[in-house]
């Protein structure tokens, strides 16, 4: 008697199994708390989110500390729309500034300023302690390495590579 699992219809989907449904909310709940305490942290210390906390680091290991609004987007896998709201906000606390490019006329540079690199330099060890804590204190060096090459799979399996792909920052 064959016991082989018998395939779904084409148009039916491919269920989670009861420990990939497992895996997957464990996934969903510690992202969902990771992120939390991130933002909580940053908000405590710099009064800043966590998503303007990585634009700052970005701007910062950028040559000049200056990088395209595009590039900066794409970076951050976030809309066109939701960068200029939070650049807005970070050119408010005077810790970035916009430049005009001028090989194109509609194209912006983000520019960390000083004020904003000194910001990041106050916050760093306090945020680098919050991943420590959350992330890398809990897990084995094993563990570390293979949740680096996990999400190093998953990240490049969803990474787009057609051109006109419905990408965040293209919208």
């Amino acid at each position: 008697m064959n016991t082989a699992p018998i395939p779904a219809p084409a148009d039916e989907p491919r269920w989670l199994t009861a420990e990939e449904q497992l895996v997957w909310r464990s996934y969903i709940e510690a992202a969902t708390l990771l992120e939390d305490h991130l933002d909580r942290q940053l908000q405590r210390d710099a009064g800043m989110p966590h998503v303007y906390y990585g634009l700052l680091v970005k701007l910062a290991e950028s040559p000049r500390r200056r990088l395209r609004m595009t590039e900066l987007a794409k970076y951050a896998k976030i809309t066109r729309s939701r960068l200029s709201h939070a650049i807005a906000r970070l050119e408010k606390n005077g810790w970035v500034r916009r430049e005009d490019c001028p090989s194109d006329k509609r194209g912006q540079f983000a520019v960390l300023t000083d004020e904003g690199h000194e910001v990041l330099r106050r916050t760093a060890p306090g945020h680098v302690n919050a991943v420590r804590q959350a992330v890398f204190d809990r897990l084995t060096p094993e563990q570390q390495k293979s949740l680096g090459e996990i999400m190093r799979i998953v990240a490049e399996g969803l990474e787009p590579g057609e051109t006109g792909a419905d990408l965040p920052w293209l919208r």
